[in-house]
This record gives structure tokens, C-alpha cells and sequence, in this order.
């Protein structure tokens, strides 16, 4: 798919159920790998059950095989170049994990999506806690405009559950025992309590893809 920057790649998860076609979630990665990561798996395979069409975005980078992430304007371009190419007519959320997170956010309000579904939001980088004079990126998160789900890992170095800012717009899921990839140490459970976790993080992520577009569509009616 076209974009100013390059081909973008995108691959379409439609759901699997008789409310099929209601919503689409668009979800775009990381600086530091692509849409395989687990985090967008799991929401790729599980949100089409609940009758969610889901469209993971490869951004042009990493399409031609490039190793490091360009600036972040160039990132938002790609990102709004694919949406306008794909057109979406209904209710649609914008997202991603970490920098892919962040683009959603910069982004929604221009495209005109009804929510943001942010997988695990870079807050500050690791360590960062002990530098107060280095801002964080909560600013992007405010100012996303739109409701805002975050999913976070309870041991994200990037920044826990309980960091995040606070704003009504603003709902957070944290997935216990998880860092930034949403891995979970052997000995709180491993792979199985990751799973676990991010299915939990998934059925909460369907109901509020709901209700957001429910929200939506009211204040438009």
C-alpha cells in the first residue's frame, strides 16, 4: 500500500462472527520489531471473535528491511497515508504497541478515529524515573483526544500501570507480572501466565472497543 515514505504492508484479521464488519481496529508496531509481536497477535486472533475486523500496519521501514525506525513525523505520515487509503466508513480505533502506540495517539483525532488502543505506551525510557529534568510522554497520551485504552505490563521499564497519567479518557489494563513485550518471568508463571494475561487483556480490550463505538455513535446521532 502507497504511502509518502514507501510501501506499507497491511494484513486484515475479519471477524468471525454474525456482527462482523461493525468495527475495524487498526494496530501498527514497534520501533524495535514488527507486527508479529505477541501482543498484536493475540488481539489480531482474539478481537474477530467478538465481531472486530482487525488490520495490522506494517510501516514502510520495515517493509523494505530496515533496521532502525525513522522520525516520528515520518511515521505519522505513513500511519494517515494507509488510513486514507483503506477509507474506513465505520466506526474505526487506531492503535499499536510502544512507538506504534504513540503514533495512534498523534494521530487519532486527524483521522477521525473514535478510539485509541494503546499496547504497551513507552512512557519514559527505562530509567528515566531518576531523571525528573527529562519529560515523559504522558503529554501524548492526554493528548490523544479520544477514549484511550492502555495495556501495560505491570513490570514494563518503560513505564508500569501505575505511572501512567490520569484523565477521564483514559482507562488502563495493567497485565500482571508483564514487561514491555509482555513476557513473564518463570517464576510468576511464565508463558502460561502471559497468555492468560493477554487474553484477560483482549476480552477487556473487545468490551471497550464496544462501548467506545457505542459512545461514538450516539454523539453523532
Amino acid at each position: 500500500m502507497p504511502t509518502p515514505h514507501g510501501d506499507a504492508r497491511i494484513t486484515i484479521h475479519r471477524a468471525r462472527n454474525p456482527a462482523a464488519g461493525a468495527v475495524t481496529v487498526l494496530l501498527s508496531h514497534g520501533a524495535g520489531g514488527g507486527v508479529e509481536a505477541v501482543d498484536l497477535g493475540a488481539v489480531a486472533t482474539g478481537l474477530p471473535d467478538s465481531g472486530v475486523d482487525v488490520v495490522l500496519v506494517e510501516q514502510p521501514w520495515r517493509v523494505a528491511g530496515r533496521r532502525l525506525a525513522p522520525v516520528p513525523s515520518v511515521l505519522d505520515e505513513a500511519f494517515v497515508a494507509v488510513i486514507g487509503e483503506l477509507a474506513p466508513t465505520r466506526p474505526f480505533v487506531v492503535g499499536g504497541r510502544s512507538a506504534g502506540a504513540r503514533v495512534a495517539c498523534r494521530t487519532a483525532t486527524a483521522v477521525g478515529a473514535s478510539g485509541v488502543l494503546a499496547l504497551a505506551f513507552p512512557l519514559r525510557p527505562p530509567g528515566a524515573a531518576s531523571r525528573p529534568d527529562r519529560p515523559d510522554r504522558s503529554g501524548e497520551l492526554i493528548g490523544a483526544g479520544v477514549s484511550t485504552l492502555v495495556i501495560q505490563g505491570e513490570r514494563d521499564p518503560f513505564g508500569g500501570p501505575g505511572d501512567l497519567p490520569a484523565a477521564a479518557h483514559i482507562s488502563v489494563f495493567g497485565v500482571p507480572g508483564a514487561d514491555h513485550g509482555f513476557a513473564v518471568r518463570v517464576r510468576d508463571g511464565g508463558a502460561q501466565a502471559r497468555h492468560d494475561g493477554l487474553a484477560r487483556a483482549v476480552e477487556q480490550t473487545a468490551r471497550w472497543v464496544w462501548r467506545t463505538v457505542s459512545r461514538t455513535d450516539v454523539g453523532n446521532s
